[in-house]
């Protein structure tokens, strides 16, 4: 757990947290619903979801706050479901590095898969779903606020400097191009949170004086810190301030994060620590249950063994980019091809904190619906990627 809040809750989990809380205050239900919602063209729809995730390197549980969002904000139960799985599924980042230690053939595959999957998953939820999903939307659309507010474009700038943030801090090593963005990635990061307090003061009006300070303080902690998460989370602690005592848009957004944060964490934690007690920690100790034993179920190209991955990758918790070597290690072990992609298609996409959450988002039939999908379409998936491979 303790190796979780320092990996994941503050470079991943919490700028995860303010983007969701920007989403809810600064961006309009009008633009949501015209996009997500019921209303919006179907392959818009479900092409704007299934390919978000190629640009957000996040694990099934740093989306949470991100589906919650737009799910709140009145997107469409489909498209928000297939969001929620393409997220963490199809990223560049995984996809190539699968395919340089796995494989061309199960890099293209997990691709592939992934992107079918969102969107099957998605449809599927929609239309098992329909009526509760309709009235939920039609509730919002007569409460929907339809004010013009500030500019299109300051929004999207706004938006897409938190998203670099995220991606720039949570970036991890790679080859060529992308060991050399590695090893830049706090610069990078730096110049995007200077970007963002110019933001800030010109689209926001928060007092200039304010973070300029906030800037010297995180630069001195940076300075006498050897760890990138002290400075990280001076920044973080001191934004928080400035904007609760700013009032207006800027509390409202701290506010929403917050709450997001105060519903989402203590079930994570608990979702963490049961799959950690009961799986083991990724590349760390073993669980109760041994990899070994998982390895010894999953050999061959038996419709069991890639629902017994399918079920294993759905509870375990993966860290971005963590599958990879972790499966890597279990095809050594005899783990065949088939279950290999079942296992990469529904690992990354839910675990068991994954679960917990979403049911206290959208509900347990829901919950039970979305990750029985998952788990039958990685099954399939698998099964008849390994009769392709022999």
């Amino acid at each position: 757990l303790h190796d979780y809040a320092r990996e994941h809750v503050i470079f991943c989990l919490i700028p995860a947290f303010f983007i969701a809380g920007a989403i809810e205050v600064f961006v309009s239900d009008q633009s949501v619903m015209r996009y997500l919602g019921p209303k919006a063209p179907k392959p818009v729809a479900y092409g704007v979801a299934s390919v978000s995730g190629t640009i957000l390197a996040v694990c099934s549980c740093t989306i949470l706050p991100l589906f919650a969002g737009i799910y709140k904000m009145g997107a469409g139960l489909g498209p928000a479901t297939t969001f929620l799985y393409s997220g963490p599924a199809i990223n560049v980042l995984a996809i190539i590095l699968s395919a340089r230690v796995l494989g061309l053939d199960i890099g293209f595959a997990r691709a592939f898969g992934a992107i079918v999957a969102s969107i099957f998953i998605g449809l599927s939820m929609a239309a098992i779903f329909r009526r509760s999903d309709e009235a939920r939307l039609g509730e919002m659309a007569a409460q929907a606020d339809t004010g013009e507010g500030r500019p299109l474009w300051q929004t999207v700038v706004f938006m897409a400097t938190l998203v670099l943030i995220l991606i720039f801090g949570t970036w991890g090593r790679g080859v060529g191009l992308w060991q050399y963005i590695f090893e830049i990635k706090w610069y990078l990061t730096s110049i995007m949170a200077a970007v963002l307090g110019v933001e800030l003061w010109a689209f926001y009006k928060i007092r200039a004086g304010y973070l300029i300070a906030l800037g010297e303080a995180v630069l001195i902690v940076a300075l006498i810190s050897p760890r990138a998460e002290f400075p990280y989370m001076v920044g973080v602690v001191g934004l928080s301030f400035i904007l609760f005592f700013s009032g207006g848009e800027a509390k409202e957004w701290f506010e929403s994060s917050y709450i997001l944060a105060r519903q989402i964490l203590p079930i994570l934690f608990l979702g963490v620590l049961f799959a950690g007690f009961f799986l083991g920690r990724p590349g760390g100790e073993e669980g109760i249950i041994s990899s070994k034993y998982v390895a010894s179920l999953v050999g061959g190209n038996s419709i069991f063994s890639n629902l017994f991955a399918s079920v294993v990758g759905a509870l375990m918790y993966f860290a971005t980019l963590t599958e990879v070597p972790i499966l890597q290690g279990l095809m050594h072990s005899g783990m065949g091809m088939g279950p290999a992609l079942s296992l990469l298609l529904a690992g990354p996409a839910v675990s068991l904190p994954n679960m917990l959450v979403i049911r206290s988002v959208m509900g347990t039939r829901k919950t039970l619906v979305y990750v029985a999908l998952v788990v039958v379409f990685a099954t399939i998936s698998g099964t008849i990627f390994g009769m392709i491979e022999g």
